[in-house]
């Protein structure tokens, strides 16, 4: 587990991909382009929240970041976790590594509560398992926020407190 760096956007990219063409588990609908990422990098770093990779024999395998929650400042002390891995890791330990490394960067950056939106799509089975395994409780449901490829989708909110 690692800081990421410009170099890792490309690996990153191609993780999400196969996720926003072929699954509901993220709201994207069309995958993030090389300078949505580098904004999404200089943006975690510019606010002192992390942005991680999960490194396996060279190969870029999962990546977690921190992300404001809502823009007001009063939410300042609250990020939202994203985190997703390359297919042929999962279920391998690799989540609760890079989850619990991004939990223990938070922390350092004085984040106090972290939120997991979770999508009610077969593809994000093993989120919720990974969520809980790290102390994040459910904490509620919305009901059908999002439209995508043809079908409402739910998210399911879990929240962690760090400190």
């Amino acid at each position: 587990m690692r800081r990421a760096v410009v170099a890792d956007l490309g690996a990153v990219a191609a993780i999400l991909e196969p996720y926003v063409t072929g699954t509901c588990v993220t709201f994207d609908e069309v995958p993030p382009s090389s300078a949505d990422w580098e904004r999404r990098l200089d943006d975690a770093d510019a606010r002192g929240l992390p942005f991680l990779v999960a490194e396996l024999e060279g190969a870029v395998v999962g990546y977690a970041y921190a992300a404001p929650w809502r823009p007001k400042a009063a939410y300042r002390h609250t990020v939202e976790d994203t985190i997703y891995l390359a297919p042929q890791t999962q279920g391998e330990g690799v989540g609760t590594r890079l989850l619990s490394a991004l939990l223990d960067a938070c922390t350092v950056a004085g984040v106090r509560q972290v939120v997991a939106v979770i999508a009610d799509d077969p593809a994000a089975a093993g989120s919720v398992p990974l969520h809980r395994r790290l102390g994040f409780e459910v904490t509620g449901v919305l009901r059908d926020v999002g439209v995508k490829h043809g079908r409402s989708v739910s998210t399911m909110l879990m929240q962690r407190t760090l400190h």
